[in-house]
């Protein structure tokens, strides 16, 4: 087809597929980036690179796991390359408002603890109980065993623990009610 016909080619529901689903890859993203701006290149990036495979991929039965999967495999090499440089001591985006809230606080302290732990680390707890994806569905986002998704999750779980000094219950409570 040449450029000059006027038409554009069809793009097979990708065009859709990218409306219905902006919005939860880029809280997904932020919750693997600690950050806005990053959050928005991480989801396009991701997104580039489905569209490219995208005849492939929408014939998948999920194509949502694998633009996740693109996007936490994207994540941790964009980690891996960063520089000590670019990692702001407080986001650009984190506002602070002295909200009385409890609710709120914790949210905060969560996000912060995410934000310190090992890209794989986080993302299997952004996977589980943001995403709400069971143990073997992690896995085969992140191309690991189910028994690493449950080593990963447990340290992760208990890094944020000890930094937060709170109970096992009142954790997962916090990281399930953050989902919202």
């Amino acid at each position: 087809m040449s450029i000059d016909s006027g038409r554009r080619p069809p793009d097979d529901g990708f065009r859709e597929f990218v409306r219905a689903q902006w919005g939860p890859l880029t809280r997904t993203a932020y919750l693997l980036t600690g950050d806005r701006s990053y959050a928005e290149d991480l989801v396009q990036t991701a997104l580039e690179k489905t569209h490219r495979r995208w005849r492939r991929v929408s014939a998948m039965d999920a194509p949502v796991a694998y633009v996740r999967r693109v996007m936490v495999t994207t994540a941790i090499s964009w980690r891996r390359r960063r520089s000590l440089g670019e990692i702001p001591a407080q986001p650009a985006d984190r506002v602070q408002t002295g909200d009385p809230y409890q609710q709120v606080v914790e949210r905060d302290h969560l996000l912060a603890g995410l934000r310190e732990l090992p890209p794989r680390m986080r993302a299997v707890l952004v996977l589980r109980y943001f995403e709400d994806l069971s143990e073997t569905d992690i896995a085969a986002a992140l191309g690991c065993s189910t028994g690493t998704v449950k080593s990963q999750a447990s340290r992760g779980l208990q890094r944020l623990r000890d930094r937060a000094g709170t109970a096992d219950a009142d954790l997962t409570v916090v990281l399930k009610e953050s989902r919202a």
